[in-house]
């Protein structure tokens, strides 16, 4: 397997892969097939895939731990990446097809709905990762500064939950909420429990 990961057309092909629910929903929306609310559709759409690729970019690093593939670092970049570009669709989706891009409407709807205003706050927190995530970012800041910035990932991941609990809290219907809550617990949890194994070897060491 880590053969694979490792080919050369191995990354393209994530790539590719990542748009193809970009373009499902497109093809949706141009041949009429989102059902009888097609902006509501391409809302939910790229929220629920901003959430997807935030829990698969959560993924690697245990994955590569359990499974001892370690070429699957190669995606981590990748996938943070197509999560961020994700939440912008979502966002301008929301902005456009809700608020038809009206600044102050949309200002109003974030400081009016909460769960709004969570998910805002979730997107602005992706933009310094986005914009440090490459090489020349990791030199400029230092690999500690950088580690530590992108530890953000995981305010991150709380608030989507709570914007998505929030958002699905009107219609009292929870889940599709609780299968992400316990993937992201799962993904948290085991980073919490490696970190606190680590403390008393460290301990230990010194």
């Amino acid at each position: 397997m880590n053969r694979l990961l490792q080919a050369k057309a191995a990354k393209p092909l994530v790539f590719l892969a990542c748009l193809l629910p970009l373009a499902w929903l497109l093809w949706g929306a141009v041949a009429d097939r989102l059902g009888p609310n097609p902006a509501e559709a391409l809302i939910r759409g790229t929220g629920d895939w901003t959430l997807r690729f935030l829990c698969l970019t959560l993924a690697v690093t245990p994955l590569r731990h359990w499974t001892g593939w370690h070429a699957l670092a190669r995606f981590r970049r990748l996938l943070g990446l197509y999560t961020f570009c994700y939440g912008v669709l979502h966002f301008l989706c929301f902005a456009w097809l809700d608020m038809g891009f009206d600044l102050a409407a949309i200002v109003k709807d974030i400081n009016k709905r909460p769960f709004i205003l969570v998910g805002t706050a979730a997107l602005l927190l992706m933009l310094p990762l986005a914009a440090t995530s490459f090489n020349r970012a990791i030199k400029a800041l230092g690999a500690k500064r950088w580690q530590a910035l992108h530890r953000l990932v995981y305010a991150v991941a709380l608030l989507a939950l709570l914007h998505f609990f929030w958002m699905r809290a009107g219609k009292n219907d929870f889940g599709e909420w609780s299968i992400y809550a316990a993937i992201v617990a799962l993904l948290l949890g085991w980073r919490v429990w490696r970190r606190l194994g680590r403390a008393p070897s460290a301990a230990l060491k010194r």
